[in-house]
C-alpha cells in the first residue's frame, strides 16, 4: 500500500485506487443516484437477459464452466477503479464487462492486475479477455483479437495554472509522464515528439515511464515532471475530484492520438465471435448509453463492435 498524498485523497476517489492487489467484487443492487459515484456499487447489468445470438456462438467449454474472467487495471477512474469499499470494481469498463457477461449468459470474474501484465496473462491463458481502456496497436494485434467498444482520446495535464505556459506544441525537451504499457507510452508520445519536435530540429519530448496515473500525478504535483500524458477521460475525472492541483491543456492532444478503445482476447480465440456479438448487443442496449452518461462519457459512444 502506497502512502496516500493530497493528490490521491480527493473525495476518496483516488485513494481507493491504491489497493492494487488482485481481487474480485460483485456489484450490489445499489442504484441511488444520491450516492457519490465512488460509493455507488450498483450493478447496471441487473435484469439484462442473455442475447441468444451471442450464446449460440459461445464455445461449449465456456457454457460448461458458466464463467468468464476479465482482466483490468483497476487504477484509472472513471474508466476502471475500485469503489470506496475497496472491493467492488466500478466505472465504465466494469459496467460494460458486466453487460457483456450477461449477454453471454455467464458469470463474470474480475482479476485486478497491472496494465502491462494483462496481455501476457491473456496470451498465457490466465484471463479470457480484457476491458481496460486499451486501444489496438500493431504490436497488440499480433497477439490479440481486439473489438471496439468506445471512442478514446488523450490529453496533457500540467501544473495548476500552467506556470510554464506550455501548449501541446511546446513540450519539446520537457519531462512528460506516461504510464507503463499505455498507448501514450508506446505510440502517442513518440509520434507527437516526432511530429512537433524532432522533425523540426527541436529536442525530443522526454517520456518518463511511471507505473500508474496516481504516481504520475503525484510527481506532477511535486514538480518532478512537467506534464502527464494520459487518457483524457481519466484526467478530467481526477481534475473534477481534486480541483486546483493541475490544469489540462486545451484543446485535447492532436486528433491523430484519438483512437477507438477495444476489448481484447487471445488472437484466434474460439471466444472471439461470441464476444464480438455480445459487445455489439451491448452497444445497441440502453444500458450502454446509461453507463456512458453516468460517467460523463456520452460523447464516447460508438455503434459498431468492429473486430480489429
Amino acid at each position: 500500500m502506497k502512502t496516500i498524498n493530497k493528490v490521491q485523497t480527493a473525495a476518496a476517489g483516488l485513494a481507493v485506487l491504491l489497493a492494487l492487489t488482485a481481487c474480485g467484487g460483485t456489484a450490489t443492487d445499489t442504484q441511488s443516484t444520491d450516492l457519490p459515484k465512488t460509493q455507488n456499487t450498483r450493478d447496471i447489468s441487473e435484469g439484462v437477459q442473455p442475447d441468444p445470438a451471442a450464446v449460440a456462438l459461445l464455445p461449449e467449454s465456456y457454457k460448461a464452466k458458466g464463467e468468464i474472467t476479465v482482466a483490468m487495471d483497476l487504477s484509472s477512474p472513471p474508466m476502471t477503479f475500485l469503489a470506496e469499499d475497496n472491493t467492488t470494481p466500478i466505472g465504465v469498463n466494469p459496467d460494460l464487462a458486466r453487460l457483456v457477461a450477461k449477454k453471454l449468459g455467464l458469470k463474470l470474474k474480475f482479476e485486478n492486475t497491472a496494465f502491462d501484465t494483462i496481455i501476457p496473462g491473456i496470451d498465457g491463458g490466465r484471463y479470457d479477455f480484457t476491458a481496460t481502456t486499451m486501444s489496438a496497436t500493431p504490436e497488440r494485434l499480433k497477439v490479440l483479437d481486439m473489438i471496439n467498444y468506445l471512442k478514446g482520446g488523450s490529453a496533457v495535464a500540467v501544473p495548476h495554472g500552467n506556470p510554464n505556459n506550455l501548449t501541446n506544441d511546446t513540450l519539446c525537451g520537457k519531462n512528460i509522464g506516461v504510464t507503463k504499457g499505455s498507448t501514450q507510452q508506446l505510440r502517442h508520445l513518440p509520434n507527437v515528439s516526432k511530429w512537433t519536435c524532432e522533425e523540426k530540429g527541436k529536442p525530443a519530448i522526454n517520456g518518463v515511464t511511471l507505473p500508474n496515473v496516481q504516481e504520475a500525478l503525484t510527481q506532477l504535483d511535486s514538480k518532478r515532471i512537467d506534464g502527464v500524458f494520459y487518457d483524457a477521460s481519466a484526467l478530467a475525472w481526477a481534475n473534477e475530484q481534486q480541483p486546483n492541483h493541475f490544469t489540462i491543456l486545451e484543446p485535447r492532444m492532436d486528433t491523430r492520438t484519438n483512437t477507438n478503445v477495444a476489448m481484447g482476447l487471445k488472437k484466434g480465440s474460439p471466444l472471439t465471435p461470441a464476444l464480438q456479438k455480445a459487445i455489439q448487443s451491448v452497444l445497441e442496449s440502453p444500458e450502454y448509453k446509461e453507463s456512458l452518461e453516468y460517467w460523463g462519457l456520452a460523447e464516447s459512444a460508438i455503434t459498431e463492435a468492429e473486430i480489429r
